[in-house]
């Protein structure tokens, strides 16, 4: 079964769009996210040894494919069928190139294709079960072989500088910097508020003040 898919720029590592399983536990997905992206970021500095692999970490297989400057990765368990990932991998990148091919080499924010994550959740329903008989066809297939895709660990691409003690620290500073903006945003709101509302209260004050005075007079 399909868990991640993330598709990115190989020449500066620019995520460009993304799909995500909405049954995957959250704190564990951005781990392996962390770990796709820092694999995009290895890539753009040249060290791409193959336009096709596999790449083992923990209970998964990361595969992906290079095509036109484009890095197109998935991550599936490690029973999903090698074929089928790599077909899927297939389709995606045929229609990413039809439908935003003109545009890669301009987009300059990450995830400027956050839409076509409509078409990658259409087509990892198809290849959700490897035992429908359109996927038995796929994997019959004997034009499309992927034996001699290499695989490694995760780990040993990444190097010696960037191990997955690295991975999980950079997803703890990620979750802590969201913390700090989400008070900062808080901060704000409620400043915001205060600025807008302060002067309506002080007047009603004075207003009440007056009227209290007025009356005690009278």
């Amino acid at each position: 079964m399909v868990k991640l898919t993330m598709i990115a720029r190989v020449t500066d590592g620019l995520p460009l769009a993304e799909g995500l399983d909405d049954g995957r536990d959250q704190k564990d997905a951005e781990f392996y996210k962390q770990q796709a992206k820092l694999l995009f970021k290895n890539l753009s500095k040249g060290n791409n040894e193959a336009s096709r692999m596999s790449l083992e970490t923990g209970p998964y297989l990361f595969h992906y494919i290079i095509e036109n400057h484009v890095c197109y990765l998935i991550m599936c368990d490690r029973s999903y069928p090698k074929k089928l990932a790599f077909q899927y991998l297939e389709d995606l990148k045929n229609e990413f190139e039809r439908v935003n091919g003109s545009q890669i080499e301009t987009a300059a924010r990450p995830y400027a294709f956050i839409k076509f994550d409509t078409f990658i959740q259409k087509t990892k329903k198809l290849y959700l079960d490897s035992n429908t008989q359109r996927n038995l066809a796929k994997l019959n297939d004997e034009l499309y072989e992927v034996h001699q895709i290499m695989t490694r660990n995760v780990q040993e691409v990444l190097g010696v500088g960037e191990k997955l003690d690295q991975v999980s620290e950079m997803s703890s500073r990620l979750t802590s910097e969201s913390r700090i903006y989400a008070n900062k945003a808080r901060d704000l709101n409620r400043q915001a508020f205060i600025r807008k509302w302060a002067p309506v209260a002080i007047v009603l004050g004075v207003v009440l003040l007056l009227f209290w005075v007025r009356k005690k007079i009278w």
